[in-house]
């Protein structure tokens, strides 16, 4: 995968639990629920940075 697809994979994660986090502002019955939907999506993009450069790495040795 590219660098560029990369990136826009990870913004679109991040942009999920940015709502995610706004709508837990707005809902308390669901907040707990929300806000641990907000972190799964965190470990998404972050986890997606992790295979891009983990792979883009092992080219280099």
């Amino acid at each position: 995968m590219t660098a560029p697809a990369v990136m826009e994979n990870v913004r679109r994660y991040r942009a999920i639990a940015s709502l995610c986090r706004q709508s837990a502002a707005f809902r308390p019955v669901q907040r707990d629920s929300l806000l641990a939907q907000a972190a799964e999506w965190e470990e998404c993009a972050i986890a997606e940075l992790e295979r891009y450069f983990n792979s883009s790495t092992a080219c280099f040795r």
